[in-house]
């Protein structure tokens, strides 16, 4: 038995009311009833992890997109996330992922080799995405 489907099953036993979604690389997974409800919901297709244990997901990329409609459905999701742990408010969690693309960004600027004018619209594009996860939060 994978890791994955130990920990769902774990998760399962304490509350079998909530869909737990996992991430894993670059897609958020659900497990076996969790896969054949979010497959119903969000017309995913369904795939086996392995002949005894079937799934369905969606990318990252994505997630936004998934998790409001799984919350207008009034649908109960956690996000499993190893970096995070289990997360219950998934707009806490989008925008973690927001902050840590930003914080990447600018770890990785070459200070010596950057203009005024590129350092300016660094600072205002980073001021606009500040702003902008503030103010949906």
């Amino acid at each position: 038995m994978s890791k994955l489907f130990s920990k769902y099953l774990e998760l399962k036993k304490n509350d079998s009311n909530k869909i737990y979604l996992f991430k894993s690389g670059i897609f958020f997974l659900a497990l076996q009833d969790d896969a054949h409800k979010l497959s119903d919901e969000l017309n995913l297709k369904i795939t086996n992890l392995n002949p005894d244990i079937v799934k369905c997901g969606f990318p990252v990329s994505r997630q936004e997109h998934y998790f409001r409609i799984l919350e207008a459905k009034g649908i109960d999701f956690i996000i499993i996330d190893d970096t995070y742990g289990i997360v219950k408010d998934y707009s806490d969690y989008v925008n973690n992922d927001k902050l840590k693309n930003i914080i990447n960004k600018i770890i990785s600027i070459d200070f010596d080799n950057i203009s005024y004018k590129e350092a300016y619209k660094l600072l205002l594009d980073t001021s606009n995405s500040l702003k902008k996860i503030y103010k949906d939060s």
